[in-house]
């Protein structure tokens, strides 16, 4: 194989990294032992390879360009592995340690796996965890994740799918709807509701609710003056404020339920449920804080 990176190049994309995550090239300077004008050469000179800038620089601070975002995220990526790769070789990581970069949906980030961390945490100390929540669906290689957490497998061959759990819904409003709009007693009823919708972001679809009749649950569509995309719990708070119906994960309104405050309906027509999976890229070395991670969610939310 030819020789791709010489001594120099690998030390200025160590530096990089360090300006990068500091945000300061004194920072990383103090924490290297060198210069900031070395840590400034290092920057030039992969700027000069790359044919791109990697940093805006003002007199006060310096902050990563879109090239330069890209390129940090994959450098991170590509040192980790190396240490990750060290340490197994030679025995010296017996705990988890490290960066975990993890990407979520936002209703199972909230009520799912966010109250999770402290405890994965206090566990694992040297693990830092970065999340990222949002519906969008993210590249794993371009920006740099362990794992994304998601409602649906992709069709990606590439990609290894390992399920969590499935999670019941619920169809809920609040009782002062119900007296001012009724309660529906079947499926068919719900054509007279304000039913509140949620777009698919893959999609850009409404996300049909999820109905058990004679046996089999089957999609249903439904419609109203209400339609919300992006965060998926604003459309809870609509529910939760006396807007319409709405289908959602029982985990999300549980509380509501209990106290009162949310009625549930249409129960002897419940049964929908949306399983949640760990993604993450096959072929790819796992290190010991991912498969940790993976390991601990599995134990704690897995059915």
């Amino acid at each position: 194989m030819k020789r791709q990176f010489d001594d120099l190049l690998l030390g200025s994309i160590e530096l990089f990294c360090l300006a990068a995550e500091l945000a300061s090239f004194t920072a990383a300077a103090t924490v290297a032992g060198v210069t900031p004008a070395a840590v400034s050469r290092s920057v030039s000179r992969l700027e000069q390879r790359l044919g791109v800038r990697l940093f805006v620089r003002t007199t006060r601070q310096i902050r990563l360009t879109d090239s330069g975002q890209a390129y940090f995220a994959q450098c991170r990526q590509a040192l980790s592995q190396l240490v990750d790769a060290e340490n197994e070789v030679t025995g010296k990581q017996s705990a988890p340690a490290g960066h975990l970069r993890i990407s979520l949906p936002v209703p199972y980030a909230h009520y799912r796996v966010l109250p999770l961390l402290p405890e994965f945490r206090a566990r694992y100390p040297d693990v830092t965890i970065e999340t990222h929540v949002s519906n969008r669906n993210i590249d794993f290689i371009e920006e740099g994740y362990d794992l994304a957490i998601r409602g649906r497998l992709p069709a990606d061959s590439n990609m290894i799918g390992r399920k969590l759990e499935d999670t019941p819904l619920v169809i809920v409003a609040t009782p002062d709807y119900l007296t001012r709009a009724g309660t529906p007693q079947t499926p068919a009823d719900l054509a007279a509701h304000e039913c509140i919708q949620f777009e698919l972001p893959s999609s850009g679809r409404d996300i049909p609710w999820l109905i058990r009749q004679n046996g089999v649950v089957e999609e249903v569509p439904t419609q109203g003056g209400y339609r919300t995309s992006g965060d998926y719990v604003s459309a809870v708070m609509l529910a939760r404020k006396g807007a319409g119906l709405f289908q959602t994960y029982r985990f999300i309104v549980e509380e509501d339920l209990r106290s009162g405050a949310l009625v549930e309906v249409l129960q002897p027509y419940a049964g929908g449920a949306r399983a949640f999976s760990l993604l993450y890229p096959s072929g790819r070395h796992l290190p010991l804080r991912v498969r940790a991670f993976i390991d601990f969610l599995v134990a704690r939310l897995g059915n």
